[in-house]
């Protein structure tokens, strides 16, 4: 049940179905798919009509100009999903590492206070360097595809790192799939200007850099890649993506074997076993 809420989430939240169905199978794939399939893609479809008849057909980013794009793109694109992968696994051990400290404050004034300093952090960042701290970051993905702006500052990506990080570990409300996908974004936009690439080979990175930084987060590859694929309906690039993916997940290894929320699971796992 918890699977199949996530999958249709997924779909209804980014009006993404076959995304949403791709990450349920490679999450189930781990036991027997053959029990959920059919609650799975119920639900799934039912999501995904409910979010249409609400907000209308539409995609979630719109259309990024990709076109001749030659092979020789390939090439930054493994050097970026590699330091995606490696860069977004380390922000999973670092969120996993600031939980367990968070866990140890057993006094309910001491949790305050770490949750009072994590939004002062938050608030300073904002208001005296760049606000693009703030938010999941689906401005700063638009404004790297669609403008002529194609390049964001270096600092840009650990802002995009840092901010989810905070608001993650203090316990506030909010997901992890778009500030990872608004952090890859950024890193392929900073890539792609060191790189002096053309603003059509800036977007395909900018797309593969969010595909590798939401793998390393989640090591599910082809769920990434679907989901930005159906985001932006760029069919011509799934071999780009998938690419992204795989290499993410080959150099996320490095730092961590386990995913978040892998992690997060073993974790709960425990908590409810010593109780």
């Amino acid at each position: 049940m918890i699977l199949t809420g996530a999958a249709a989430g997924l779909s209804a939240a980014f009006n993404t179905p076959l995304g949403g169905i791709v990450f349920a199978v490679e999450e189930l794939s781990k036991t027997h798919i053959n029990y959920f399939k059919t609650a799975l893609f119920t639900a799934v479809i039912i999501a995904g009509l409910t979010a249409q008849t609400l907000a209308g057909s539409y995609l979630y980013l719109g259309y990024p100009k990709t076109q001749g794009v030659t092979l020789w793109i390939m090439f930054p694109i493994i050097f970026v999903s590699g330091i995606c992968g490696i860069l977004s696994s380390q922000l999973s051990v670092a969120m996993l590492k600031i939980s367990r400290l968070k866990k140890k404050l057993k006094s309910q004034a001491a949790n305050i206070i770490f949750l009072v300093i994590s939004g002062l952090i938050i608030a300073m960042i904002a208001y005296f360097l760049n606000r693009d701290i703030l938010g999941s970051g689906k401005d700063i993905i638009e404004r790297v595809l669609f403008t002529e702006n194609k390049t964001e500052a270096w600092y840009v990506p650990i802002l995009r790192m840092l901010g989810p990080a905070l608001a993650f570990t203090s316990g506030g409300a909010g997901g992890i799939f778009a500030p990872a996908l608004s952090a890859g974004a950024s890193m392929g936009s900073v890539f792609g200007g060191v790189m002096n690439l053309s603003d059509n080979e800036t977007n395909v990175l900018i797309l593969a850099g969010m595909v590798a930084f939401l793998t390393g987060i989640t090591r599910a590859p082809f769920t990434s890649a679907i989901l930005v694929l159906e985001m932006t309906d760029r069919h011509s690039l799934i071999f780009h993506l998938m690419l992204a993916g795989m290499m993410s997940s080959i150099f996320s290894v490095l730092v961590s074997r386990h995913s978040l929320y892998e992690e997060l699971k073993i974790s709960f796992l425990k908590e409810l076993r010593s109780k």
